[in-house]
């Protein structure tokens, strides 16, 4: 089976192009794997592949070539926003090859692709015929014009089908899925697959665990970085904040007035594995529903359990009780409650919620689970 993947690459690198790489490095162990890849591109250049991915011809004339020559029998996109559009789907159709979209996030239900606006979950979007409330609150770059054009290319292909006839949508969660099936794409529920993204097992360092938590992430609101500072500000507990964002200078400030609170700047994969074998308990206060985090999956794999906001994607990632914790998204005191929950636990049952946070990741998460499920859904659109 020969697979074509297609990825359109960010202007600033995300969890999406590091997902779409490891995939194709995974599948390609069995020398299947064709890559045909974009880039979105900054100024002027940019701004007419944005107008132009209603329809982009020229995007079209690559991949018939390509098809001509390498004749995939299935095409996997993972992001066709902006500098490839949704025409890369008509032209599978049209050559009659079986597509798989991967939707790592929520554009195709609101412009935000996040469904968060100025900080807040944003879902009016979602059953609209056209999201007018979107346009009228820019969702996207904080542009009136932007935020209309990116919805009227998705309402444009939703009209004309283009939506309907990609063979299987893969989404991360259960969560994800409902969203999608209940919205006004009136896509069929038998359509989309949960897949969860996957992480390769670190090395075991055999680390002495600190009376540390620790956080990983970008220093912004949507993060919920405000919510972390001040449950920590009402404790004692350690911890560690590791990323880099807008809030940095606030963590900065923070860390100076609370001698609990240590900020280590960004971390490479290698520092962040260490640091989760190193410390207590993963703390990912986020309040938006997040796609799939790869720090959680990261964190499970090192045996990490995780304190996470009950919302969306770590809802479902998260038992409670089991490989982790919740508490209520933006409560800074459910969170120091949930602490002290923590920070009172045996030895004993610390290790049984690291042991079920690992177990969870070979459940779920490992790189040969991930290889088995793509397979099973390649084939299921294919029948080979």
């Amino acid at each position: 089976m020969k697979i074509l993947y297609i990825h359109t690459y960010y202007l600033q690198r995300g969890g999406e192009d590091t997902v779409f790489e490891e995939e194709c490095a995974l599948i390609n162990q069995k020398g299947q794997t064709q890559i045909l890849t974009f880039r979105n591109k900054p100024g002027w250049r940019g701004a007419i592949q944005f107008l132009s991915s209603s329809w982009n011809i020229f995007v079209s004339i690559k991949l018939e070539k390509h098809i001509r020559l390498n004749r995939p029998d299935i095409i996997h996109v993972h992001n066709w926003h902006y500098a490839t559009g949704p025409i890369v789907i008509r032209t599978a159709k049209r050559k009659n090859i079986p597509i798989v979209l991967t939707l790592h996030n929520y554009r195709l239900l609101c412009p935000s692709a996040t469904l968060l606006n100025k900080g807040n979950i944003f879902t009016d979007s979602i059953k609209a015929s056209f999201p007018w409330k979107a346009v009228a609150e820019k969702v996207y770059r904080n542009s009136t014009f932007q935020t209309f054009w990116l919805a009227f290319v998705i309402w444009f292909h939703k009209g004309i089908g283009t939506w309907k006839i990609v063979d299987k949508f893969i989404v991360l969660t259960d969560f994800s899925k409902s969203l999608f099936v209940n919205s006004s794409l009136k896509i069929p529920a038998e359509k989309f697959v949960v897949k969860p993204n996957f992480v390769n097992q670190p090395d075991i360092m055999e680390l002495k665990r600190k009376n540390s938590a620790l956080f990983v992430g970008r220093l912004s609101e949507e993060k919920g970085i405000k919510v972390l500072l001040e449950a920590f500000r009402m404790s004692n507990y350690n911890l560690v904040i590791a990323g880099d964002g807008p809030l940095k200078n606030e963590v900065y400030k923070a860390c100076k007035e609370n001698k609990n609170l240590q900020y280590v700047g960004n971390l490479d994969r290698s520092e962040v594995q260490r640091a989760m074998q190193e410390y207590q308990v993963l703390i990912f206060p986020s309040t938006w529903y997040e796609g799939m985090p790869l720090t959680i999956l990261e964190a499970f794999a090192s045996g990490m359990p995780v304190i996470a906001s009950n919302l969306g994607a770590m809802a479902s990632m998260i038992q409670h009780g089991y490989n982790g914790l919740h508490f209520d998204v933006g409560n800074s005191k459910d969170l120091n409650d949930k602490l002290n929950y923590w920070y009172n636990l045996t030895e004993a049952k610390k290790e049984d919620y690291r042991r079920n946070a690992y177990a969870s990741f070979l459940e779920d998460y490992t790189a040969k689970k991930n290889m088995e499920t793509l397979f099973e859904i390649y084939q299921s659109v294919t029948k080979k």
